[in-house]
């Protein structure tokens, strides 16, 4: 007879389905170049080095519908749309950045152990 390990945190998946939405690369590039600002498509793409458009689309979307971005469409011939943070995007923000900086303070250690492992293990 098996049974079930019980997991500690019991809403695992949950809160994986959101750090896998907010931990892509896009999502964070994203965020820290909104800032506080409100900027169009157009801005966005040019402030984020490597991002398709179509990538950019869906990681715009995808915050928007999680209630991170508000879009705000203007009725002009053509549409003027721009993107900014909600509340939640600025809270979420405000979370990210110990993390980034955490990262840039180990960067070099990590980037060290990667080059060792490289050299130990060649193929």
């Amino acid at each position: 007879m098996t049974t079930e390990p019980q997991h500690p945190f019991p809403n695992c998946r949950r809160v994986g389905d959101i750090l896998a939405r907010i931990g892509d690369k896009w999502t964070i590039l994203l965020l820290m170049a909104i800032g506080d600002r409100r900027m169009r498509f157009g801005e966005l793409h040019r402030a984020i080095t490597g991002v398709s458009q179509r990538m950019l689309t869906v990681t715009l979307r995808n915050l928007e519908h999680d209630g991170i971005l508000i879009r705000t469409v203007y009725p002009t011939i053509p549409p003027r749309v721009e993107y900014e943070l909600s509340d939640r995007g600025r809270s979420l923000k405000l979370a990210l950045v110990p993390i980034a900086k955490w990262a840039l303070e180990n960067q070099a250690e990590i980037e060290e152990a990667r080059q060792r492992v490289r050299e130990q293990d060649p193929g």
